[in-house]
């Protein structure tokens, strides 16, 4: 019986080390999408407070299916039409500013699930800052990750 405890504890050992392996590998995976997402969502917002067309162009799918805050619906072809072929604007001219905060990521197979709060921060600082709770579902598409799905709620003011 003892001996059999000792085999046990030895093939536990040496099974449990590929287990461990595989699962900081998964772990280290996870991370690295979930940095490329958070990178690819804080690019998008620089580009949309400095009205940047392009950078709505690499971040939505043409699949898109957008819930504003407002409670419209809408796809890629209704989004794009209120696209400007003006050149973005220089930091000087931005009215506000978009950034977030609070990241959440859940990852389904080939797609990612992110919850975070939008942040809109006039430049005038008479006006008050908003904040929007987003959720959305990205996919890497042609090499970069772009949403196919987008809600985005007005948060309560306290």
């Amino acid at each position: 019986m003892k001996k059999l405890l000792i085999i046990s504890l030895v093939f536990g050992c040496f099974y449990s080390q590929p287990l461990v392996a595989q699962t900081t590998a998964q772990a280290n995976a996870t991370e690295q999408v979930q940095q490329e997402v958070q990178e690819a969502i804080e690019t998008f917002l620089y580009g949309a407070s400095v009205n940047d067309s392009a950078a709505h162009r690499a971040f939505w799918s043409e699949q898109l299916t957008y819930t504003s805050s407002s409670g419209t619906r809408f796809g890629w072809p209704e989004l794009a039409q209120g696209f400007s072929e003006a050149p973005p604007l220089a930091e000087s001219e931005v009215t506000a500013w978009y950034t977030g905060e609070n990241f959440e990521f859940k990852r389904f197979g080939d797609a990612i699930l992110v919850n975070f709060t939008l942040v809109l921060t006039p430049v005038n600082s008479t006006e008050p800052t908003q904040r929007f709770y987003n959720t959305g579902v990205l996919q890497k598409q042609h090499g970069q990750w772009r949403a196919v799905n987008w809600n985005a709620t007005k948060a309560m003011t306290e």
